[in-house]
């Protein structure tokens, strides 16, 4: 039996590990210690201050607030 391939936000977790040099929960906290702004605001937070890329900002705040019961 083989394993679904990761989709949705997920699917970009090791790009974007492997880009930013750091593990996926790193990022998350970033996206929680934001609360309670909303996802645009987490957003641009992940980009303005760490210089993540949209696609890859967007995936993570997707991803954590989901994960959180907020989305």
């Amino acid at each position: 039996m083989t394993q679904d391939p990761v989709k949705g936000p997920a699917s970009y977790f090791p790009s974007i590990e492997k880009k930013y040099g750091q593990p996926i929960a790193h990022w998350q906290q970033i996206v929680r210690d934001g609360y309670p702004a909303r996802h645009m605001d987490l957003v641009a937070i992940l980009k303005d201050e760490h210089g993540m890329g949209h696609g890859h900002a967007n995936a993570v705040v997707a991803h954590t607030l989901a994960q959180d019961g907020l989305k």
